[in-house]
């Protein structure tokens, strides 16, 4: 006789009723969208009338979405790639002294414990600190962007490095080579899978922030796209169907660039668990 899977209902119903939680806001961000004034009114929940595809091209207008999407782009991209050249060499320098020195292992415990304060707190330190800098620009979030990061991303790289056998490096120093060379051509080819994942991460924390941008950016020709989408919140009213189809906008670039690469996130972090 062939075993027959028996199917467990409760956990097929909670699957069920997690994918319609998931799935309904998405729907009603696309229908809300597509409708015009007279649709929001009649029925928020129903399908339009008439599909309104002008809605994204006013949103474009609105909030001169091109502009807006270059300054995220630029702030992001810069972000990634200073976080994984600075990043990983913090703590590279930590993984590899943690166990001889005791100042390296209070610095990965200082970063630690970094992770657990909350951003509201030293907020308006940081807002004095960046306008007395003349930090109030893009280059300013990408600095601040890379400092915040590096708390989470030391506890990740440290137990990925931990995992790369040390004879490698023991190896490249009987051939004479120093510390950052061994660092350049033969720990961080190594680590191509967690700068991957730190990679995606960064870049969608960083393109969706849109607290550090509000309280540093003092241009709004130097907004980004979360902060561009305030347009749309009047006095008296929101225009709901031009602010939800902006939101769409905004989402598509991460969304193409989370489908393409979710695969490197659960490598990346399971490589470093496994030593």
């Amino acid at each position: 006789m062939k075993n027959r899977t028996r199917t467990n209902w409760p956990v097929m119903i909670l699957i069920a009723l997690g994918t319609v939680f998931i799935l309904f806001p998405l729907y009603m961000a696309v229908t809300i969208a597509l409708k015009n004034q007279n649709d929001m009114l009649n029925s928020i929940f129903g399908l339009p009338t008439n599909l309104r595809f002008e809605n994204f091209a006013q949103a474009i207008e609105m909030t001169n979405f091109f502009q807006a999407f270059r300054n995220s782009a630029i702030v992001t991209v810069s972000t990634v790639v200073l976080t994984i050249l600075t990043n990983s060499l913090v703590a590279y320098a930590i993984a590899r002294n943690m166990a001889k020195r005791k100042f390296f292992r209070g610095l990965y415990f200082y970063f630690i414990s970094a992770m657990f304060i909350p951003f509201p707190i030293i907020m308006l330190p940081i807002v004095k600190l960046t306008a007395s800098l003349g930090m109030t620009n893009l280059l300013g979030l990408i600095i601040l962007h890379t400092v915040y990061g590096l708390a989470f991303n030391v506890f990740i790289y440290v137990g990925y490095i931990r995992s790369i056998p040390i004879d490698l490096e023991e190896a490249a120093t009987v051939d004479g080579t120093g510390t950052f060379g061994t660092f350049v051509r033969i720990i961080f080819p190594l680590m191509a899978p967690i700068n991957a994942t730190v990679g995606i991460l960064i870049c969608l924390s960083t393109y969706n922030d849109f607290l550090l941008p509000l309280v540093i950016i003092s241009s709004p020709s130097q907004y980004t796209l979360p902060l561009v989408q305030y347009v749309f919140q009047g006095q008296f009213n929101t225009e709901f169907n031009l602010a939800f189809a902006s939101y769409l906008l905004a989402m598509l670039p991460m969304i193409v660039v989370y489908l393409f690469a979710q695969k490197w996130i659960i490598n990346g972090v399971t490589q470093g668990a496994v030593k």
